[in-house]
């Protein structure tokens, strides 16, 4: 149950015990010390399907060097304000990673793995999309 701090900043302790702080602009009477709760949305959403895509690329033997997501989304101009759709952009660096295992590892979050994406995707277009960058070794 969250606890405010001060302002409108919450401390919120999840079942696992761990503590984050919920804040929301300056603009809007807070303090900015913390990600918004509409923001944990697109957080949860990254990092649960990067977790499943970087764990099934590791079972596909890819080698990988870096992985990064981008999030983008777009909310509606009438109140309550939801997300009207999301764009998840998954940027894979790695030595000569299989596209194909890419799309697979995507495409098996998405419809088997993460939770966040399936309930997200009820209510709103989710759509990721990826690029692969090969990292070059140095030779010196």
């Amino acid at each position: 149950m969250p606890q405010t701090q001060s302002g409108m900043a919450f401390t919120a302790r999840g079942p696992s015990s761990h503590t984050i702080t919920i804040d929301t602009t300056a603009e809007s009477g807070g303090a900015a010390s913390g990600p918004e709760p509409l923001e944990l949305l697109l957080l949860a959403l990254g990092s649960c399907t990067g977790m499943d895509v970087i764990s099934i690329l590791r079972k596909k033997r890819q080698v990988i060097t870096g992985y990064t997501i981008n999030i983008y989304a777009n909310l509606a101009k009438e109140y309550p304000k939801t997300y009207t759709e999301i764009m998840v952009e998954h940027i894979v660096q790695g030595h000569g990673v299989n596209p194909d295992a890419v799309a697979r590892s995507i495409e098996l979050s998405v419809t088997k793995y993460c939770p966040v994406n399936a309930l997200l995707a009820k209510a709103t277009r989710v759509e990721h999309v990826f690029r692969i960058l090969d990292s070059v070794s140095a030779i010196g």
